[in-house]
């Protein structure tokens, strides 16, 4: 059985803020560590910012959302631009970037490229683990003195369900793109997920309302939502959609909203 999220503790390490340490706590309910655990995930904050750490023997690696580093860092300067699938699922034109709800903001990747090629995009995130990596990475990203000031401008983080606040989303609110990447189903379409994928599907276990949250998003979008799927995966909740775009390994099904 998954970890409750809720039951994560957060341990400050040496130089770490405990002020900062105890926020974050409150923020996310996480409660508060002297030492580290014997065993499963707990939170740590460090000069190097928060990661979410295993432990045990043969643990995976920590888990930090890096924005500008690393693959992230090379995708956004090598990934495409508007010509990639991504953008083009989502219907980046020639002076038109549409306002992106993204919906299971997950580890924000996709939500990077989006608003590095110019949407404004609302990053929702319901699981306190990741809401709380978001946001530390989104702080430190956003003292970058080259992308510091279009990571402030244009990505927005909201702690929340996307199934209730997209309900709840007035009609001058409504975003023009919806964009879902439900976690994959483990094992399925050949699929080799990551070891950050692993971790999280140990930790918060499969989502169960995917389904219910495509609904949701079809009542919402202005003009489409895009729905992220392993490259010969099912469609979602078995809904054909209007057009596919694909790469790769991965497949965009777009479903047009626009009347």
């Amino acid at each position: 059985m998954p970890e409750s999220p809720n039951s994560i503790g957060l341990l400050a390490g040496q130089g770490a803020s405990r002020a900062r340490a105890d926020a974050i706590a409150r923020q996310f309910g996480f409660s508060r560590l002297k030492q580290p655990p014997g065993a499963g995930f707990y939170l740590a904050l460090g000069d190097a910012g928060l990661e979410l750490r295993q432990a045990g023997e043969n643990a995976p690696g920590p888990i930090r959302i890096d924005f500008l580093g690393g693959a992230l860092g090379h995708r956004l300067r090598f990934g495409g631009g508007r010509g990639q699938p991504l953008a083009r699922a989502v219907g980046m034109k020639s002076g038109f970037s549409p306002s992106i709800w993204d919906a299971t903001a997950g580890l924000g990747r996709d939500a990077l490229v989006l608003a590095s090629l110019g949407s404004q995009v609302t990053l929702c995130e319901r699981a306190p683990v990741l809401a709380a990596l978001l946001e530390d990475g989104l702080q430190r990203a956003a003292l970058d003195s080259d992308a510091g000031d279009w990571i402030q401008a244009r990505m927005r983080l909201v702690y929340a369900d996307s199934r209730e606040r997209l309900a709840a989303l007035a009609a001058a609110e409504r975003p023009d793109v919806v964009y879902l990447d439900p976690m994959y189903p483990p094992g399925k379409a050949g699929v080799l997920v990551k070891k950050e994928m692993r971790a999280l599907q140990t930790l918060l276990g499969r989502e169960q309302d995917a389904e219910a949250l495509l609904e949701t998003a079809l009542g919402a979008a202005q003009r489409r939502v895009v729905v992220k799927r392993p490259g010969h995966g099912e469609w979602l909740a078995g809904k054909k959609p209007d057009t596919s775009i694909a790469s790769k390994k991965t497949r965009y099904d777009v479903y047009v909203t626009l009347i």
